[in-house]
């Protein structure tokens, strides 16, 4: 079942919407859940909430997955540039986006000191690391990388997808050689063929600029002691038809894979 209440998003003091999954029989007994939380949680779920009118289909996934766990998605700002700051850990040039204003530390302080606690609080839930995940595209998949690495006490697992690091590569490297990360966590980082950059008849599997920023992630987060999966999408692009495509890869890697 889908869940829709309003939280007050204390870092721009306006509400937001979360889309909460709880497993069909939650209400039918006492068992506690793992919890992945997701960005851009209106396009997971139902296409009619999606930005572009295609969703995740992360419901129809789950329904029928083998492990029952809880989802919480959070709704980002859909405000002028309000998503790119929120979802940006770092001031940084955006190239073609502009300059942007990162406040996404911001964003993930508030998600582990006042969502976290409140969905633990709320629900029947498992609230240790080993049992929390993060996940999410584009920028969304820019801040799980930088949730798993520098609030890697919280989130033991993070899916990437397409993440929008090429502007930030310094710094997600930088973070990643300064912080300290328990070899308990798993990163799943992807990135789709007909993504950004130009293979110049190679090979867009590693030729591309999107395939070394990711690879580059990897092998720095291998260095660290960490688990790593790559994969790069055949004939992916930018979008949640794509994306969606990726779900069963990224949990079983994530939740199911020992």
């Amino acid at each position: 079942m889908i869940i829709k209440r309003e939280i007050l998003f204390e870092p721009a003091m306006k509400n937001r919407t979360l889309h909460i999954y709880l497993p069909d029989h939650y209400y039918d007994t006492d068992e506690r859940y793992p919890v992945m939380y997701f960005f851009d949680g209106h396009n997971l779920f139902f296409d009619e909430d999606a930005t572009y009118g295609k969703s995740w289909g992360l419901k129809d996934f789950l329904d029928g997955w083998e492990k029952p766990m809880i989802i919480v998605g959070i709704e980002c700002s859909h405000e002028g540039n309000g998503r790119l700051s929120e979802y940006c850990p770092y001031d940084a040039d955006g190239g073609f986006l502009g300059y942007i204003k990162g406040t996404g530390d911001a964003t993930l302080s508030w998600m582990v000191h006042t969502l976290k606690p409140m969905v633990d609080r709320e629900y029947r839930t498992y609230s240790f690391r080993e049992a929390t995940g993060i996940g999410g595209s584009s920028m969304g998949g820019l801040m799980s990388i930088y949730a798993g690495i520098k609030y890697n006490r919280y989130f033991s697992k993070a899916a990437c997808l397409s993440s929008a690091v090429g502007f930030c590569m310094r710094q997600v490297c930088r973070d990643i050689f300064d912080s300290a990360l328990d070899g308990d966590t798993r990163f799943y980082l992807s990135w789709g063929e007909h993504e950004a950059g130009s293979a110049n008849g190679g090979n867009p599997a590693y030729d591309t600029y999107t395939a070394r920023c990711n690879r580059r992630i990897a092998d720095r987060l291998d260095e660290k002691g960490v688990l790593t999966r790559i994969y790069f999408q055949k004939n992916g692009n930018h979008s949640e038809a794509s994306w969606e495509k990726q779900v069963p890869g990224f949990m079983n890697y994530l939740w199911m894979d020992r």
